[in-house]
């Protein structure tokens, strides 16, 4: 688990069961569809939630948010809605002075991810002209960082969106 941000860490599901579960101050954002997702919705890792469900991406239970996300080849494959969920979540525990965890499975793509992507829209840590740039800068801060192909088309496909997005001065 490492501190990417004033009271913003990535890490593993390893370190939100031995690390954060049983502390209720923290926010966890679980940026995997297995276990969390599955449980929340109450669905098998092996099935699927109808497309139609009111939590089909994203389910909030409490400092909790579950997303329905899995490591995909194609970058179309990654729900920007759930992206974009997780980046307000974290953004609203932060202001709340609330220590904020964001977990996939191993830490290196998806929770990741969605760190790079909430120092590019609510920071000045990273640059933010060119994707290369801030992955570069972004490797220094969380060396584990290795997104999976579909992860990494996904930051690429929509970097300027969330570049531009940048709420802090």
């Amino acid at each position: 688990m490492i501190e990417i941000y004033q009271n913003l860490y990535i890490g593993t599901q390893e370190d939100y069961e031995v690390a954060v579960e049983a502390h209720e101050t923290w926010c966890v954002v679980h940026a995997c569809r297995s276990p969390y997702h599955c449980l929340a919705v109450t669905y098998s890792p092996l099935g699927t939630v109808p497309p139609d469900h009111p939590e089909h991406l994203v389910a909030r239970r409490g400092n909790r948010l579950m997303l329905n996300l899995v490591d995909a080849k194609d970058p179309a494959d990654v729900p920007k809605e759930a992206v974009d969920a997780a980046l307000a979540f974290i953004d609203r525990c932060l202001s709340e002075g609330r220590q904020v965890l964001v977990h996939c499975g191993f830490g290196v793509s998806r929770s990741a991810a969605i760190g790079l992507l909430y120092l590019a829209a609510y920071t000045d840590v990273l640059p933010r002209e060119r994707f290369a740039d801030a992955e570069e800068a972004f490797r220094k801060i969380y060396p584990p960082y290795k997104p999976g192909r579909g992860i990494r088309g996904f930051l690429e496909a929509h970097w300027d969106e969330y570049a531009r997005r940048r709420v802090a001065a």
